[in-house]
């Protein structure tokens, strides 16, 4: 009995290899623990200091965008609800945090909506196995 052949591939060329290589030094592993911490934060009755509105506005913002690939990745899309978190989470960041301290807290409180909601919605789906 003869095992199966590979098929012979040519080597990825630098320009491919270096492009990869940036890829995966810029990516990060899902946290679940530090988006429940943030989406917490935010929506806790404690309203955010106006000190920490663009880190904390920052962070959801790579939350939401981290969210949408992993949907994205795992055809999540094809289920309705989810779709339309995925749209709504890629509207939500565009737009600059207001400038007055409380419409600030209100565009912060939609962002950690949207994470908090797609987080659920992935986990449904089985997207996200640590809330399936």
């Amino acid at each position: 009995m003869t095992a199966p052949a590979l098929a012979h591939w040519a080597p990825a060329n630098e320009e491919t290899l270096t492009t990869l290589l940036a890829a995966v030094r810029k990516w990060t592993p899902f946290d679940g623990d530090a988006v429940l911490e943030d989406v917490g934060a935010v929506l806790d009755d404690v309203i955010p200091r106006e000190d920490d509105v663009e880190d904390l506005a920052e962070r959801l913002r790579g939350h939401l965008m981290q969210l949408v690939d992993i949907g994205l990745t795992n055809k999540a899309d094809e289920d309705e609800e989810a779709a339309r978190l995925i749209a709504r989470a890629r509207e939500v960041p565009v737009a600059d945090v207001p400038g007055d301290h409380w419409r600030a807290v209100g565009h912060l409180r939609r962002m950690a909506w949207t994470v908090n909601e797609l987080v659920e919605r992935l986990g449904a789906i089985r997207c996200l196995k640590e809330y399936a």
